[in-house]
């Protein structure tokens, strides 16, 4: 019972950070909503469905019809990635420590979305 309320309110959270992902660039949308999917499966079959049929279920049907994410999209993911990850250490972060992890998340962010995020099959 505990678990599933854990679920829950991870799922939710994923949710909001996934809306937030569609308007701010770098922020994830389609990992977050993923998650939110994969927890409501676990917990809320009705919040799974909810969340399936909303505008926002598209990126998760998008990705499970596809079997992954088009290697286009990966490459604007990356692309993305790094403009952002180097904005922010040139421009932003004024510690050199800072940019430094700042840069190494960066770089496990693409070596994630290259490796472990599956490639769509061709149509």
């Amino acid at each position: 019972m505990i678990r599933r309320r854990i679920y829950i309110v991870i799922g939710c959270l994923c949710v909001a950070l996934g809306t937030i992902g569609v308007v701010v660039p770098g922020l994830p949308t389609t990992p977050f909503l993923l998650a939110a999917s994969w927890l409501f499966y676990r917990s809320s079959p009705r919040l799974q469905e909810w969340l399936l049929e909303s505008p926002l279920g598209l990126y998760v049907r998008s990705y499970q019809s596809r079997g992954g994410m088009r290697p286009s999209t990966k490459l604007f993911v990356i692309a993305l990635m790094v403009s952002m990850v180097t904005c922010s250490v040139v421009l932003v972060i004024d510690s050199r420590v800072v940019d430094w992890i700042v840069a190494i998340l960066g770089a496990i962010g693409c070596l994630v979305v290259i490796f472990a995020v599956p490639t769509a099959k061709q149509p």
